[in-house]
């Protein structure tokens, strides 16, 4: 196994709705929100976790490819492979545990798989859009008043305040994959895209089903742009 090439992909993530990945901090703050997004700790601006993105694109590639019932939300691995319906279903499925991964203890012998191939940076304001920001005090995030209805009274129950990345905010996004092998920058290409173009039709981050997350990609590279526009996930 060599290391023949590795492919970089940059370009900007433009939100189409608000958006919300949480930080984890459970501490309720006087004045503040019930569920904060996660923020830069030395600037305080938002950005997009490289797992959020990287873990959501293999959810959808996973359930795409059919395995999702056999592995019942567990992470595809070289175990399952097997299970594959037929040969085109099973292709697949190698490529993704190629592309996304698999643990030390899933690996065989013959060293099919491999090291991680792709790897997702985390994703920061765009420097351009963020000037434009300063200069027309546009706010980096919002507060989004939620609740629950009664159904019998009418009535609003369980009120809670959730920040959000505004709509049309846009951060940088760099992916990088490993070539090891004859074929695999085609195959992981077009895996790639066919990833980004299932998220743009889903979402990222919570509350995807109520229309929070929605995001759309666009590649600085005209050509890649151009050969991404064309990809049909389906």
């Amino acid at each position: 196994m060599k290391l023949h090439k590795i492919c970089a992909y940059k370009g900007t993530i433009i939100l189409k709705s608000g958006l919300h990945i949480g930080s984890g901090d459970m501490e309720m703050h006087i004045g503040g929100t019930d569920s904060p997004v996660i923020k830069h700790p030395h600037s305080q601006d938002p950005y997009i976790p490289g797992s959020s993105l990287k873990g959501k694109t293999r959810s959808l590639l996973e359930m795409e490819s059919g395995y999702m019932g056999i592995t019942k939300g567990s992470p595809l691995s070289p175990k399952y492979l097997g299970q594959a319906i037929d040969k085109g279903m099973q292709a697949n499925g190698e490529a993704i545990v190629k592309f996304f991964g698999a643990g030390g203890a899933e690996q065989d012998e013959s060293g099919t798989f491999g090291p991680t191939r792709v790897s997702f940076a985390d994703c920061y304001l765009n420097e351009a859009w963020k000037k434009r920001a300063k200069d027309n005090r546009w706010p980096l995030s919002e507060v989004k008043s939620e609740n629950t209805i009664n159904r019998v009274k009418g009535t609003a129950d369980h009120p809670r305040f959730i920040e959000r990345v505004p709509e049309g905010t846009e951060f940088d996004f760099n992916v990088t994959f490993k070539v090891l092998g004859e074929g695999e920058e085609a195959l992981f290409e077009n895996l790639l895209f066919k990833g980004l173009k299932l998220l743009e039709m889903d979402a990222i981050g919570g509350s995807g089903s109520r229309g929070y997350g929605r995001v759309v990609f666009a590649f600085i590279d005209s050509a890649v742009q151009e050969k991404y526009q064309a990809c049909n996930p389906f």
